[in-house]
């Protein structure tokens, strides 16, 4: 009896845990690995969409990320300077009956948690840093930092923007820095002061943004990210302290919404926005791509993850309908099915434009990734 070819996926974060848990649940021999010691609470806020929220009920984790989430009847844009709302966007019961699915805004570590916790027990390796990947034609050679090696016979790069899968796909080549960076800070709402705050809004001016967003049921935790021009970033560094000083300077004269945000604030950090041009292909021989390996982009949209996501659920779903045996045909038509659209969120988000005024968001939130009909790699209706 044939054995089920062995599938290894590279990184563990939102992207590679949610390939790991939909494919064992579609019964195909998995192996995650992670580079990190163990999970921790890392990261600071998410959005995750009707388009997001579908994938997790494949998943089994739907409601339980609806019970600990905030669930914002609106996304508001509004003037830096004023604070008019100059969009508002529709979320709350609209997305549940309009998209079938909700729309809602939690700390990414507790998202990431319930992924992590839906892994089956013997899946997930921490502590498996790749030193190197090797593709022998007739399967693929991993080791490990911790001088330990494995063996796969496809392996999944969910490895994020400085992917060794990548490299090994394309060579060595550095992400591009966008210019911008993101301050970032959590703290208690308790602790601001002077302000009622919307459970979701993003807040513009020409050159610069602060997206604000509680992260709990219980609307007692609330986090900023903020979008700030900085002409040079270290690109060894992948993010450095900031301030409360430098806050302040970054958004003088903003409004006093932003302003309770800045004074409020405890730690905060800053982060580069670095990105990468499309990608001339997504796998090569038994090795493929998903998530920041494949398209970083900004967070302008916040659906970085999403598209990693996405992605996970894609090829899983490509597998399933074409086999693993034939690894070849299930990556050319994975990426016939995520490159136009995950191409076109890079760029959306690298404009810098998403719901600033009152678009119609249907394109993003009502992606449906079971059920959107498949289309054949070029090359085969080019046969055809």
């Amino acid at each position: 009896m044939q054995k089920s070819p062995r599938i290894a996926i590279i990184g563990a974060g939102l992207g590679g845990a949610a390939a790991a848990v939909l494919m064992q649940k579609a019964g195909f021999n998995v192996k995650l690995y992670e580079q990190a010691s163990s999970f921790s609470r890392l990261g600071a806020g998410i959005h995750v969409g009707p388009n997001v929220m579908k994938i997790l009920r494949a998943m089994g984790i739907e409601d339980e990320l609806n019970r600990i989430g905030s669930h914002p009847d609106f996304w508001f844009s509004r003037d830096w300077r004023t604070g008019e709302e100059v969009a508002r966007i529709p979320l709350g019961n609209y997305a549940l009956s309009h998209y079938g699915a909700s729309y809602l805004t939690v700390h990414r570590g507790d998202f990431h948690k319930l992924m992590i916790d839906a892994v089956a027990p013997g899946v997930l390796e921490y502590s498996k840093k790749l030193a190197s990947v090797t593709d022998r034609g007739d399967m693929v050679h991993m080791a490990f930092e911790d001088g330990s090696t494995a063996e796969a016979d496809i392996v999944i790069g969910a490895d994020g923007i400085n992917s060794r899968i990548r490299e090994s796909l394309l060579g060595p080549e550095l992400p591009i820095y966008s210019g911008y960076v993101g301050h970032r800070a959590v703290f208690p709402i308790a602790d601001v002061k002077g302000f009622q705050h919307d459970l979701c809004a993003k807040w513009w001016s020409d050159d610069r943004h602060m997206m604000v967003y509680f992260m709990t049921s219980q609307k007692d935790e609330i986090y900023y990210v903020t979008g700030v021009p900085e002409p040079d970033w270290d690109i060894s560094k992948s993010w450095v302290p900031s301030s409360k000083d430098e806050m302040r300077a970054a958004f003088d004269g903003w409004h006093t919404g932003v302003q309770s945000l800045i004074e409020a604030t405890g730690e905060v950090t800053k982060w580069p926005f670095l990105e990468r041009n499309p990608m001339p292909l997504w796998s090569r021989g038994r090795m493929v791509l998903l998530g920041d390996a494949c398209h970083p982009m900004k967070p302008h949209m916040a659906q970085g993850a999403a598209m990693a996501i996405e992605d996970a659920a894609m090829l899983m779903r490509c597998f399933k309908e074409i086999g693993t045996t034939d690894y070849t045909a299930a990556f050319a038509l994975y990426q016939a099915n995520r490159a136009e659209r995950a191409g076109k969120v890079q760029l959306v988000s690298h404009n810098n434009t998403w719901l600033r005024t009152n678009e119609n968001p249907d394109w993003c939130f009502g992606y449906d990734v079971f059920n959107v009909p498949l289309l054949e790699p070029v090359e085969k209706a080019q046969i055809a």
